[in-house]
């Protein structure tokens, strides 16, 4: 099946990829963006084969190849004693197994290079400063006088399109905070290892720290349990928060907390999920990314599954008889998929913030485990191809 024009709330990296996915198939993509300028907030994100893979069908992976980096392995530490319990081997070992890099980048980067994508692409426009309310796709038709045959919400987990879909997922805090901050690579301590991932674990918290080539800084994540701030993505955190987020790593190695306590100017993100719910309205309307499916970030692929969504989105559309039925097989593929994402995520929570007798039975099945077979659990995830 093919649609001449199809209408997009939402210029992040589900929208982007979504336009771009369509436009590869010659299907004409309008997107329109609520902001005036196109600000990625954030800073660093994990790039695995299953997203780099797609990335390279989009023609922009060489680019980002420049500039990002590709860890040599992803490392399991301890936050207590900082001794390292497990590797999973990346760099040339992800190309040749998964076929397709593992990349570290900032966020910023990854969405310049969609997006320079996007407005080389003569199939492509972007209305920003256009925000989108009430019923899709009417609402969308009013602006522009067009009746498009099928609008994607990719307007996050605070969607609006979303209330065109009945029963669709809800937002839902974690009781979550992951706390961002970068340090100076030439001012990073030794034990921070230039070439890795490294997640830290500990007590009902963990850190994630890995280097970004592109600004010349360590990428520090932290996450721990903390207060809702509202209905935001992001905040500058004060100073009682700060002292808020060092008490939630009492107990960790000293060289953490100095680490924790130099920190400038972190800022603190709410960490929200969405609710089990439809996808589509089984017309015309149908949300991809964190608008169907936000979740926590205990696996590193949040960016991975928006780009998943708008690739699968187009195929699906590109094989189907009619547009219901393409819809109804898309969100059928993907509940599954991000099902078994969030369960891969849970279980990895459960395992980095384990406590007494379970931290010390994971410390030891970590140690008894070679490389080869924890990158072989990955297979499923990183492995995945779009047919």
């Amino acid at each position: 099946m093919h649609l001449d024009r199809i209408a997009i709330v939402g210029a992040g990296m589900a929208g982007l990829a979504a336009a771009l996915s369509f436009s590869r198939l010659g299907m004409a993509c309008d997107i329109f963006e609520e902001a005036s300028d196109l600000v990625e907030v954030g800073a660093g994100l994990q790039m695995s084969p299953n997203a780099s893979a797609i990335l390279r069908e989009f023609g922009v992976l060489e680019e980002l190849e420049k500039v990002w980096t590709e860890p040599r392995e992803i490392n399991l530490v301890s936050g207590k004693s900082l001794k390292n319990l497990a590797n999973v081997p990346a760099g040339d070992f992800a190309r040749k197994r998964w076929n397709a890099p593992y990349g570290v980048l900032h966020r910023a980067t990854l969405q310049s290079a969609l997006l320079s994508a996007v407005e080389r692409n003569p199939l492509c426009t972007i209305r920003l400063g256009t925000p989108i309310r009430g019923t899709l796709p009417h609402s969308v038709r009013e602006i522009t006088g067009t009746a498009y045959p099928l609008v994607i919400g990719a307007d996050g987990v605070w969607s609006n399109a979303r209330a065109s879909v009945m029963d669709a997922p809800q937002p839902d805090f974690s009781r979550n905070i992951a706390w961002r901050f970068t340090i100076p690579l030439d001012e990073a301590p030794v034990w921070l290892a230039r070439d890795c991932v490294t997640a830290f674990m500990g007590p009902s918290t963990h850190l994630v720290a890995y280097p970004l080539k592109e600004t010349g800084a360590f990428n520090i994540v932290a996450i721990a349990s903390g207060i809702s701030p509202g209905a935001t993505w992001e905040a500058q955190a004060n100073e009682s928060q700060r002292s808020m987020l060092i008490n939630q790593f009492a107990g960790w190695h000293p060289e953490i907390i100095t680490l924790l306590g130099r920190s400038e100017r972190p800022t603190f993100w709410p960490l929200h999920e969405v609710t089990p719910g439809r996808w589509h309205n089984g017309r015309d309307v149908v949300l991809i990314g964190d608008a169907a499916h936000a979740m926590m970030p205990f696996s590193a692929q949040g960016a991975a599954m928006a780009i998943e969504d708008g690739f699968v989105l187009a195929n699906e559309v590109k094989k189907a008889t009619s547009l219901p039925a393409a819809l109804a097989s898309f969100e059928s593929l993907r509940v599954s998929r991000a099902a078994k994402v969030k369960a891969r995520g849970s279980f990895n929570r459960f395992a980095y913030h384990a406590r007494g007798p379970f931290r010390i039975g994971r410390d030891i099945v970590l140690s008894l485990r070679p490389p080869q077979s924890l990158a072989a659990d990955l297979d499923w995830l990183y492995g995945y191809r779009v047919n």
